[in-house]
């Protein structure tokens, strides 16, 4: 009896600690997820799948196969959409569809997948920077929390402009790469590619500012997640009709772009923004973007002893600057929330002292004849 009680035990605690950090785990999945995601799409570009053609596709498949879960899993949960809400999830579709991944995906084929995803790391510092100017930020000067965030946001662009400007010398890549995705050099663009993952990674950072306003208006993260691939289908296949005038660029002639398509669809703008909403709902878009250097990490591995791509000096300098300057900002941000929870501790305590001193005042008075 006694070890059957200390099995439920270790069982509940075992429960517990995986609650605790379900947040983590399913973050470092997404970032898995975009790990593949990144060599996948470069191997369907090289083969001649337009970017905005991959994006419309993508999110088409995504609202599709989310829709079903939202409609029967959020029936009870989900708000009234009123045109108020309908024109701010649109932004919000415009600013993480219509603009980021567009433009994301378009630097892929002038760039490389390590350059791209070590990008992805400036987008604390940005978010951050745009916070600030919307004072949803704070930033004393004289405390060594403030003075970290600065220095955490200066290093990070400077390592963004380390990757853009200096490419430096290649790092020969292995012989006999044990998968080939194609070769990108007829494309390849470095100014071009370096000025839209830039401009990406800004619209992406505002992109995590308008959904914490959203979330909060609209709680149901399936849902959600519904409109903003269908609505960011639509703005796409509207962006790409214009600049792509050419039928044969819709028609999908390879079994690589089929899953590609469907992989970045189903997985990552559907499971991966699902989970990052959710995880953003709990603990707020800064903790989401920490997970950012694993991608990075992951990806320059992949790239170097699989694929066979070549690694600047200038990517893994920038890259490394722009991963001590995102923890530098992230440990500025932590201090900052032990501060606030230092702050409400005495206010808790107080409250539950005077909570017992009311139940013996009752009590005592109940006794009085």
């Amino acid at each position: 009896m006694t070890s059957h009680l200390k099995a439920m035990a270790f069982d509940k605690c075992a429960f517990s600690e995986i609650r605790r950090f379900k947040p983590h785990l399913l973050l470092i999945l997404a970032q898995m997820c975009y790990t593949l995601l990144y060599f996948m799409t470069q191997a369907s570009f090289n083969k001649g799948l337009n970017p905005h053609v991959y994006v419309t596709y993508r999110h088409i498949v995504a609202s599709l196969a989310v829709f079903p879960f939202a409609y029967f899993l959020e029936r009870k949960v989900r708000p009234k959409l009123t045109l108020a809400l309908f024109l701010e999830i649109f932004l919000l579709s415009l600013l993480g569809v219509g603009l980021t991944t567009n433009m994301y995906f378009a630097s892929l084929r002038y760039t490389s997948t390590t350059f791209v995803s070590s990008m992805v790391n400036t987008i604390s510092s940005l978010t951050f920077i745009v916070a600030v100017i919307l004072r949803m930020e704070i930033v004393d000067v004289r405390d060594p929390r403030g003075i970290a965030k600065i220095l955490g946001t200066i290093f990070s662009l400077a390592g963004v402009l380390t990757m853009t400007l200096y490419k430096g010398p290649a790092l020969q890549s292995l012989k006999g790469a044990l998968i080939h995705i194609g070769n990108n050099s007829a494309h390849e663009n470095w100014i071009k590619g370096s000025i839209l993952t830039v401009a990406s990674c800004i619209t992406w950072s505002m992109w995590y500012i308008v959904q914490g306003f959203t979330l909060k208006k609209y709680p149901a993260q399936l849902s959600l997640t519904m409109w903003i691939n269908c609505i960011g289908a639509a703005q796409s296949a509207a962006f790409t009709v214009l600049i792509q005038h050419k039928s044969a660029a819709w028609l999908i002639t390879s079994t690589v772009d089929i899953w590609s398509i469907i992989y970045g669809g189903v997985v990552c703008s559907g499971l991966t923004i699902y989970m990052q909403l959710w995880c953003m709902k709990q603990k707020g878009p800064v903790f989401v973007t920490i997970f950012n250097p694993l991608s990075t990490i992951m990806v320059a591995i992949l790239a170097y002893f699989v694929v066979g791509e070549k690694l600047h000096m200038g990517s893994i300098l920038g890259g490394a600057i722009v991963i001590a300057g995102l923890y530098s900002l992230l440990w500025g941000k932590e201090r900052d929330q032990q501060c606030v929870n230092t702050q409400q501790q005495p206010v808790l305590n107080n409250d539950e002292q005077k909570e017992p001193r009311k139940q013996i005042s009752s009590s005592a008075e109940m006794e009085i004849p």
